[in-house]
């Protein structure tokens, strides 16, 4: 998300920004893991890139996907880029000679199952489809690794920090989350979640698409939410992204805010800094409100 912020709120974010190069330290140096954890690993999804960053002692983790050193979709880009990249690619990811892989559910299957046929162990990670999600993630890639108590105190503490974030409101504004091609989330995806603990009621659901689908900017004028949150257009031009500065945005009558790949897509204790900034965008829209109302008296 990149509303405009006052100076007072950015300083407030700056403990957010170095957090996952801090964490990763941190947890890395916490102690020791089991005697009989892998010694080489390697990961190929962008999910477990973050969580394995996290997670793994000093020299354990010996490459990552190609994504994790790209800063607009990586919240952890800056430590990945101490470790080389991976295609992906069974005979590359063998190169390094892995005593384990940790995939995604929707890696490739010749991946996955070229690098079994050769011995290499595999476990795969499901996309986080709630905020729940991220322990289960933690705490599966902390087995993984042979590093539980390193996991634990990251569930620890993402629970104390999404704590201190969650928004529970008698009344909550709406918000619309809309992408290329008017995709939108609802509340049973990750984007949801974010939305709904930084005390968002979201549009999407409303209209029937807790899981997500497509809503035509029509659709969207007529809901008329509080808040529209856009993805964030590429550098290149794009007709899938046209809709996303369309005109008839602006007649919804309500804020406007954007999203940050790197914050949203992945299951790991970075979906804090969504949710904050979710939470910043709310109060800078009742402010707006409470200033309107009092002109208006």
């Amino acid at each position: 998300m990149s509303a405009c912020r006052p100076r007072s709120e950015r300083a407030g974010r700056r403990p957010l920004r170095a957090a996952g190069v801090a964490l990763a330290a941190l947890v890395a140096l916490a102690g020791p893991g089991r005697a009989d954890a892998p010694e080489r690993v390697v990961s190929v999804n962008l999910c477990t890139d973050q969580l394995a960053l996290m997670l793994a002692a000093p020299g354990q983790l010996v490459s990552v996907s190609r994504l994790a050193h790209d800063p607009r979709s990586s919240a952890m880009a800056e430590a990945a880029a101490a470790l080389p990249a991976n295609s992906t690619l069974a005979e590359d990811v063998f190169l390094h000679r892995p005593d384990l892989v940790l995939a995604g559910t929707f890696t490739s299957r010749a991946t996955v199952s070229m690098l079994r046929r050769l011995g290499v162990e595999v476990v795969e990670l499901a996309p986080a489809y709630a905020l729940s999600d991220v322990r289960d993630r933690l705490r599966a890639v902390g087995r993984a690794l042979g590093r539980e108590a390193q996991a634990e105190r990251a569930v620890a503490r993402f629970d104390a920090d999404l704590a201190a974030l969650r928004t529970e409101l008698a009344e909550r504004p709406r918000a619309a989350l809309y992408y290329a091609n008017g995709y939108t989330n609802g509340d049973r995806t990750l984007a949801g979640a974010i939305v709904a603990a930084a005390g968002f009621a979201n549009v999407a659901t409303e209209l029937g698409l807790a899981q997500g689908g497509y809503l035509s900017l029509e659709e969207l004028v007529m809901a008329a939410p509080d808040l529209v949150v856009t993805g964030r257009a590429s550098a290149g031009a794009s007709r899938a992204e046209s809709v996303l500065t369309h005109p008839a945005l602006s007649a919804t009558g309500g804020g406007r805010a954007s999203t940050t790949d790197r914050d949203w897509i992945c299951g790991t204790p970075h979906v804090l800094r969504a949710v904050r900034q979710m939470a910043e965008a709310r109060a800078a829209l009742e402010a707006a409100t409470d200033e309107t109302s009092g002109r208006h008296r």
